[in-house]
């Protein structure tokens, strides 16, 4: 097999490989709704319970349900503070029981659970308080080109590691395209879309520990040590091969881990 063969092969599986890690993003994380169904009455009940709102507004938590005889109710309060659980009936318009959290500015974080039943009997639908966190509008301008130049770095990163295993003519300059990818949609799209969504630039070390900044920066650092060691001399392709990994393990952690929040308990010893 020549190597143009390979490459294209192998440009295929880097592609499935994004598309698969695309996949794992969009489906994990701690900001994705909570699905399932629950039966109420001998009646099955499905639901989908949010866990992130745009804008400073209420939030809107609403589960379809037209029988009139359910009814719901829901517990909350703001995400580590010092405040007592507050419990609200579920208001119902027409097919729909809506609860509403209060709105809070971006970065605040809201604990709530939702009950349903009739009569006395109430079913809770998760065996844990979900926390919903508030975030600004991030402009489509700008949050579609993050999304795909960081998942063409993710695509060229792949296969720059495959062009390391079989020993390519191209390892030096697909190296580089990968670190210029990372650096545009990690390091400087990625800064825009985190102000936007929670006014500040930069959550990561040293100044905070959000797990999406972080693991950017070190798989950044990571490709930027394997493209100088390449470059000065292309033997040294165990460099490529780990930043390869190291990248595809950063794309296996669940996006928004450990993200932006606002300490309320802070805020109260202060006052």
């Amino acid at each position: 097999m020549d190597y143009r063969t390979k490459s294209l092969l192998l440009w295929i599986a880097a592609f499935l490989l994004m598309a698969a890690a695309a996949l794992y993003q969009r489906t994990t994380g701690p900001t994705y709704p909570t699905r399932g169904k629950v039966s109420i009455g001998g009646e099955e009940i499905k639901y989908k319970l949010i866990r992130t709102w745009e804008g400073s507004t209420d939030a809107r938590i609403t589960i379809k349900i037209p029988n009139q005889n359910i009814v719901g109710k829901y517990r909350m309060k703001r995400y580590k503070s010092h405040d007592e659980w507050s419990w609200q009936p579920m208001s119902r318009e027409g097919d729909l029981l809506v609860a509403r959290l209060p709105g809070q500015p971006a970065a605040g974080k809201v604990m709530y659970e939702i009950y349903l039943g009739q009569g006395d009997q109430f079913t809770n639908l998760t065996e844990e308080p979900l926390i919903l966190r508030y975030k600004g509008h991030v402009p489509l301008w700008i949050l579609i080109p993050h999304i795909i130049i960081i998942f063409m770095a993710m695509m060229f990163s792949m296969h720059t590691g495959f062009e390391a295993l079989i020993k390519g003519k191209n390892l030096v300059k697909y190296s580089l395209w990968t670190v210029i990818l990372l650096t545009v949609g990690g390091l400087f799209l990625g800064p825009l879309v985190q102000k936007y969504a929670f006014d500040v630039y930069w959550a990561g070390w040293p100044f905070g520990q959000d797990l999406t900044d972080n693991k950017t920066l070190a798989a950044w650092i990571m490709w930027v040590a394997a493209y100088f060691q390449v470059r000065n001399n292309p033997r040294r392709r165990g460099w490529v091969i780990a930043a390869a990994v190291v990248l595809l393990a950063v794309y296996l952690i669940p996006h928004s881990m450990f993200g932006s929040e606002i300490d309320y308990t802070q805020e109260t010893l202060q006052q």
